[in-house]
């Protein structure tokens, strides 16, 4: 089918919308909803196209294609003649509210604030009749004027995309040669503990006399035993005990007051 065709198609299905929706204003039941009935049924391939952009989000495509046919219902019924925006124009943003709405409330795997969920409800209410009274797709002061908030939470609500599903850590990562998302995760390194105990026990052993420096180097550094400690500085076994007994002691009750106390 060439472009024209396309187009002369949309065009056919626009004119035969507008004519039953003018012959639904102008009837009563059941002439009126089997009129809208009709508008749903030509409009239909326009819900399910817009349903196929969320495929990518981890939720069923039967069901994305009923919201969708939900959301077309509501803006079959919804419309009004008088107002200067297009029907489809109309439609389409209802379509993507109802869709939006359904994953604000049903799809969410990691959830984001419940404010922010809330705000995305109310911009996905007030997208449609917006779009009919501005003519365009509102933007985000436009939206938070309607809505009586401000622009920087409409921006937050709006960026919120894909949390509706996660991948499994055994899923192919980025990087070439087979591997896992899980082998890009960085392990626990104790490295860095042994740092930050470094930087805080510094001050404290500054703190000691040469003496003590000295046994706490030959102890923990050089790996002496008491008994060798005490021939170095010519002292006994059992001084050595006491004297590192109580540097050690020192250095804890030093660090006791340097940690911080929780509450």
């Amino acid at each position: 089918m060439t472009i024209a065709a396309v187009e002369d198609s949309k065009q056919s299905i626009a004119d035969a919308t507008h004519e039953l929706l003018l012959e639904a204003d102008s009837v009563p039941d059941p002439r009126h909803q089997a009129c809208l009935d009709q508008v749903v049924m030509l409009n239909a391939p326009v819900a399910r196209s817009i349903a196929s952009r969320y495929r990518s989000k981890g939720v069923d495509a039967d069901d994305l294609e009923q919201v969708a046919y939900l959301g077309l219902v509501k803006a079959a019924n919804g419309y009004r003649l008088d107002a200067a925006t297009a029907f489809l124009s109309y439609a389409v943003p209802t379509i993507r509210g109802e869709l939006k709405r359904y994953f604000r409330d049903c799809a969410w795997t990691i959830r984001p604030p419940r404010r922010v969920q809330e705000m995305q409800g109310s911009i996905a209410a007030a997208e449609p009749e917006l779009i009919q009274r501005l003519g365009h797709v509102p933007t985000d002061e436009e939206t938070a004027e309607a809505l009586g908030t401000d622009p920087a939470e409409v921006a937050e609500a709006t960026s919120v995309r894909g949390c509706f599903s996660t991948l499994s850590l055994d899923a192919p990562g980025a990087a070439e040669g087979g591997t896992s998302l899980l082998e890009t995760v960085a392990d626990a390194e104790a490295g860095y503990d042994l740092v930050e105990d470094v930087h805080r026990l510094t001050p404290a052993v500054s703190s000691l006399g040469d003496r003590d420096k000295r046994i706490l180097q030959l102890r923990f550094c050089n790996g002496f035993t008491q008994e060798e400690i005490g021939q170095e500085l010519g002292v006994s076994q059992m001084q050595v005990s006491r004297l590192l007994r109580g540097i050690l002691d020192t250095l804890r009750s030093e660090l006791a007051e340097t940690v911080p106390k929780n509450g």
